[in-house]
């Protein structure tokens, strides 16, 4: 039998790209996770890769036999894990029912916090693709931190 690349079912923490290379190579998927994520901060290269295996490598025992509907039926699995994760993002952030104004203000908190960090991920990112070639990165990672604890002390004090 032909030994073929496939995104693994069972061992899968995204969608399966690293347990499936692992597989095929016959290596511990951690190494590949952990060269995956060194790819990833070093120049988010790792990031794109992971996207494009995503698409056109085929999940194991997926029965598309041809390229599109290959690609086809793995963006229609990227979309139901996006829409889960989106889904549990929601529910994280919900106001439970009675829930207090301090609770609330907190909340918010959070809310803002995480939001910030978002930001800061897709800048660092678009940085690494050098969409801002004039910004020195130096200077950004102290005023990150600065209205973090801004954020964090200002909302203690509501």
């Amino acid at each position: 039998m032909e030994k073929r690349l496939y995104r693994s079912r069972k061992d899968r923490i995204i969608w399966g790209v690293c347990g499936g290379i692992a597989d095929y190579f016959g290596i511990d998927p951690v190494v590949v996770r952990v060269i995956a994520v060194l790819l990833a901060l070093a120049s988010g290269a790792g990031i794109i890769a992971y996207i494009i295996l995503t698409i056109i490598i085929p999940l194991e025992s997926s029965p598309a036999k041809e390229p599109r509907e290959v690609v086809r039926e793995n963006v229609e699995e990227m979309k139901q894990t996006a829409t889960q994760v989106g889904e549990q993002i929601r529910t994280t952030f919900a106001k439970p029912e009675g829930e207090s104004k301090d609770m609330s203000r907190n909340h918010n908190t959070n809310y803002f916090i995480a939001l910030i960090l978002i930001t800061i991920g897709v800048l660092f990112l678009l940085g690494n693709l050098n969409f801002f070639w004039w910004l020195q990165w130096r200077y950004l990672w102290p005023l990150v931190l600065i209205v973090i604890g801004l954020v964090i002390i200002l909302g203690r004090r509501r």
